[in-house]
């Protein structure tokens, strides 16, 4: 299935990226084509055509560079290399003209932060302490004891501080140990990941995803306090983990970050149309959201947590929502309900094979202000995968199993042909296996069925893209009334009001009389709105055009 694209609104210009649709796919995840069991970028190439009948608008590629995959990419050896598992340079651009010639957009992984302790920049540092890159990396004295310099923990569990034998110091690793933390405060290293960033810049990207973006720069060497209580949120933030034990206060998000995301932008600006989306985990995290996309001077976008936890109640949405509103001024947020590192969304969000559910956390997504990112298998509902401890290959859950089972769950592959082989993934075992639960999800059942997920996700994209007010309008939340999620959204005099029912029973609300449902919504779009009541079914999606000034708009604030 495809569309006009001459319709879409959105991709028209420089700040294409304002509303965006982003489909992100882990490459290790979504076809093999060389029977190694890992996907590799020529499977990404064979499936555009599949991508574009989504009507998305660009894809994410999660890491691919030349990487000892300690972390599976995000541990990166060389930032200009393509790994041999996933192809070569030679595929990469290949990829991006495909994409191009389908009018999708390419942006792609940078971990920024950190290096693998295999990269040749640290394997010079850690020779000696007077070396050309001795001071590329954090590395400190300890302690008169001989302790780490600080208090601070690692994300995978245990101290972010590394004893080095050669050097006799500590080096910094806010995640893995093999992942050495830059210094960002060096000038030669901005200079040199600058660089690493034009690379791919010349090669045709069309912007970046910025992993753990506010751990770029560390703060002075004092002790992280004490959490009074450990609140779920960002990963890491739990109960099993000593990490969740602090208020991060002096190892990430330093006012010094900013600097170098000014630096970061005035490199982007040089290529017009390309653009940048911070991962932020903080918190704080709407707040840096709203800091670091402020001015037109730094990211274009940022995304954080706060939309992938469990929690997803109509009144802590709206919260989470409008506070994100009130305090982002002229940034631009970008939002996901799911990613490779949280549990899968049908799952997290108790919607496993409820179509109606799973319809209405895909228009819910959708109709906010702010630009998506599409985690991919959510289009087909994929739920996470029940793995045994033999199975997990993830180092967090290796770690902190059984508490915490890692994010495997979230990362098993792309069900393409629910009767095939490996599900049509691979010829040969997968790095993960392919659970039968996701072969009745597979791509080829779905595309059978008209009232598939798979289908509903194409047709209110396609929807989407014909309305400008959902793409880059303004918002405004209204009050939530019996479970049921109200806002408006508006752009040049067009007016869309938005109902979304979470209760599990029809509601009937007031609603502006001059409300008139949109003929040209898809059918999944199923309130009724009539002499000013909206009646919805259970789980149900309502969406009507409403003039912009109404006498009786007071009705929709009760």
């Amino acid at each position: 299935m495809t569309t006009d694209t001459s319709q879409y609104l959105g991709r028209q210009g420089a700040d294409w990226w304002r509303g965006a649709v982003i489909y992100q796919i882990y490459p290790r995840s979504f076809l093999d084509t060389n029977g190694d069991g890992i996907g590799d970028l020529q499977g990404v190439i064979d499936k555009l055509d599949y991508i574009a009948s989504l009507n998305v608008d660009a894809i994410w590629l999660s890491p691919f560079f030349t990487s000892p995959m300690k972390d599976f990419g995000y541990d990166v050896s060389d930032y200009r290399g393509v790994d041999p598992m996933f192809g070569t340079l030679a595929d990469f651009d290949r990829l991006v003209e495909a994409a191009h010639a389908r009018g999708l957009k390419v942006t792609i992984d940078q971990v920024l932060s950190h290096t693998s302790d295999q990269h040749a920049w640290f394997q010079e540092s850690r020779q000696s302490r007077d070396n050309p890159r001795a001071d590329w990396y954090v590395w400190a004295d300890p302690r008169p004891d001989g302790a780490p310099p600080t208090n601070w923990q690692a994300i995978f569990g245990g101290s972010a501080w590394q004893w080095d034998t050669r050097r006799c110091q500590y080096y910094l690793h806010n995640f893995l140990v093999e992942q050495p933390d830059l210094n960002f405060r060096h000038p030669e290293v901005v200079e040199a990941i600058l660089g690493e960033v034009r690379f791919w810049l010349e090669r045709g990207v069309d912007g970046f995803r910025l992993d753990a973006v506010n751990f770029c720069t560390h703060g002075e060497l004092k002790d992280n306090p004490p959490r009074e209580e450990i609140v779920e949120g960002f990963i890491g933030v739990r109960p099993d983990n000593p990490y969740g034990y602090q208020l991060h206060l002096y190892d990430k998000t330093q006012p010094e970050n900013l600097a170098f995301l000014e630096r970061l932008r005035t490199l982007l600006d040089e290529y017009p149309g390309t653009t940048s989306v911070g991962e932020v985990g903080d918190d704080d995290s709407l707040g840096v959201m709203a800091e670091y996309t402020q001015g037109g001077n730094r990211l274009h976008m940022a995304y954080s947590f706060d939309l992938l936890g469990d929690r997803h109640d109509p009144a802590f949405l709206r919260e989470t929502l409008a506070t994100m509103e009130a305090r982002i001024g002229d940034g631009w947020p970008c939002w996901a309900l799911g990613n490779h590192d949280v549990t899968r969304l049908a799952t997290r969000w108790d919607a496993e094979g409820h179509a109606a559910k799973l319809r209405l956390y895909l228009v819910f997504l959708l109709t906010q202000r702010g630009s998506v990112c599409l985690y991919q298998g959510e289009e087909l509902g994929q739920t996470e995968a029940e793995l045994t401890f033999e199975q997990l290959v993830d180092p967090a859950g290796i770690t902190f199993w059984p508490a915490y089972k890692g994010r495997d769950g979230c990362r098993t592959p792309m069900p393409w042909q629910a009767d095939a082989r490996q599900g049509g993934f691979s010829r040969a075992t997968p790095w993960l296996p392919v659970p039968d639960a996701h072969r009745g999800l597979a791509v080829d059942r779905q595309e059978a069925d008209s009232d598939s997920l798979l289908n509903a996700t194409r047709a209110f994209l396609a929807f989407r893209r014909t309305q400008p007010a959902l793409v880059k309008g303004e918002i405004r939340y209204h009050p939530v009334r019996d479970e049921v999620l109200c806002l408006e959204r508006t752009h040049q005099g067009s007016r869309l009001l938005v109902a979304l029912n979470f209760a599990d029973e029809p509601r009937e609300l007031p609603a502006p009389r001059q409300a008139q449902g949109l003929e040209e919504a898809p059918a999944m779009v199923n309130g009724a709105w009539q002499d000013g009541t909206l009646t919805l079914p259970a789980y149900g999606i309502a969406i009507a055009r409403c003039p912009q000034s109404d006498e009786e708009d007071a009705q929709w604030d009760v």
